[in-house]
């Protein structure tokens, strides 16, 4: 009886026994990095408690590495701080299995140099900071990332060519298909749907909401799964907004409602409205709009992202909403029940899902504080009225407006603004350094 209530006073170790009765022998303890990849440490069981308790010593630079993992320099947490070490610790209540691994599980950290003092750029010390001020103003958010991707062999070529769209053939024609749908489902997600897409190879598989961290967890889980159980069949998974130059765009088409927190309600739902939908909404929106250049920095985070933002694609390419507008920036699912929510379909698959939650958190939050009025929904498709504003045609572009917004970069916290900046610049600085195949095919022979 006296170690029963022990274990219950003391977390890490009521964590390691719940995996022990679970016969797990394998923890892998994850860190979610800047650009939404999994940086993770493999411990046996019999050293998870110590860690648990004490933190996992990480190099601390790995959240501003930038996407070939070189260290950024003046990006805050590097020669800065003598390239020391960050300490993770384990979200218990993130654990999920690792199903084609035997006995194993990951779970989802958190980090700081030490207790009480957090590395404000993690992407998801951000999205805690953002829901916790939800909570504050009364509200519980409800998400869900909806990805699209494609498969490619080990040449990194598509598996079929063509447009098939929802083709019951090509939905399952590959074995890996159904092994994705199964391991997503064992690693904790709701699956509720999966059709292949738009562009040959392309693949979409949605599940379902869940609410606060969790949510935003789904995203980075999705996105990890895919990746590993593809590489471990000999295949490639890529996430990446324009892969191919005739090949349709791969967008992250982010959804969420926000409840009551007392009563659990959907607070965008309005019966009453002509439309359904309340002011709460209205507002919301109207946040996205007026925040929408710089939200474009989390949600498009490479130069390729903006190869996809283009009429006619169904991706948007200015700063609009609609109520089921599939051309828009902000598509509202007005269902007239507790089902109506927001998809901000601006964001590319390839952005960090925790970013692309804090930049619609962050720019709703303010719509809810500012409370500026909607105008109203153009009567056609957006992506035809040109009287409305572009969104950004590049990442310097988008990035320019992120440190042009205080309020929104406010919300964020200057720290990580300062280290998402720095280091996408950085990023920038090495594109624009590259010399492509285009320049070579048209000037090099007769120029």
């Amino acid at each position: 009886m006296a170690e029963r209530k022990k274990a219950a006073s003391d977390p890490a170790e009521a964590f390691v026994q719940r995996l022990r009765k679970d016969g797990v022998r394998f923890v892998r303890f994850e860190l979610p990095d800047m650009h939404g990849m999994a940086r993770a440490k493999v411990i046996p069981i019999d050293k998870v408690e110590g860690y648990a308790r004490k933190g996992l010593n990480m190099y601390g630079g790995v959240l501003s590495l930038d996407t070939a993992s070189m260290v950024v320099p003046a990006s805050l947490y590097h020669e800065e701080v003598k390239y020391r070490d960050q300490r993770l610790f384990p979200d218990f209540e993130s654990v999920r299995s690792v199903p084609w691994l035997p006995d194993t599980v990951r779970v989802v950290c958190d980090t700081v140099w030490e207790p009480g003092r957090p590395l404000g750029a993690a992407p998801r010390y951000v999205v805690r900071r953002l829901l916790d001020q939800a909570e504050k103003m009364g509200y519980l958010a409800v998400m869900a990332h909806e990805f699209e991707y494609y498969i490619l062999d080990s040449e990194m070529k598509p598996l079929w060519e063509g447009l098939h769209i929802f083709n019951a053939t090509r939905n399952e024609q590959f074995p890996i298909l159904r092994e994705l749908l199964e391991q997503l489902a064992a690693s904790g997600l709701e699956i509720i749907t999966h059709n292949c897409e738009y562009a040959g190879s392309q693949y979409e598989t949605n599940y379902g909401p869940a609410t606060g961290m969790r949510g935003a967890d789904n995203g980075y889980i999705f996105k990890n799964v895919v990746k590993e159980v593809c590489t471990r069949a000999g295949l490639n998974a890529t996430f990446m907004s324009k892969p191919f130059l005739e090949g349709a765009g791969s967008g992250c088409h982010y959804h969420v409602s926000f409840l009551d927190k007392r009563t659990k309600r959907n607070v965008f739902l309005d019966k009453k409205d002509p439309d359904g939908i309340s002011k709460t909404l209205k507002y919301f929106v109207q946040g996205l709009l007026d925040h929408a250049p710089a939200m474009m920095a989390l949600m498009a985070p490479t130069p390729n992202c903006y190869r996809r933002l283009r009429p006619h694609t169904f991706a948007p390419s200015n700063i609009s909403w609609g109520i089921e507008d599939r051309t828009a920036t902000v598509r509202v699912k007005s269902s007239r029940d507790e089902a109506t929510h927001i998809e901000n379909r601006a964001p590319s698959a390839l952005c960090n899902p925790y970013l692309s939650a804090a930049a619609t958190l962050a720019g709703g939050l303010l719509g809810l504080k500012e409370k500026h009025k909607l105008p109203p929904q153009t009567s056609g498709p957006s992506e035809q009225d040109a009287s409305l504003p572009k969104l950004p045609g590049s990442l310097e572009e988008s990035l320019d407006a992120l440190q042009a917004d205080k309020a929104f970069a406010d919300m964020l916290g200057g720290e990580f603004v300062r280290v998402y900046s720095t280091l996408k610049r950085f990023e920038l600085a090495r594109f624009h350094e590259h010399i492509t195949d285009w320049e070579r095919d048209e000037y090099l022979v007769y120029h």
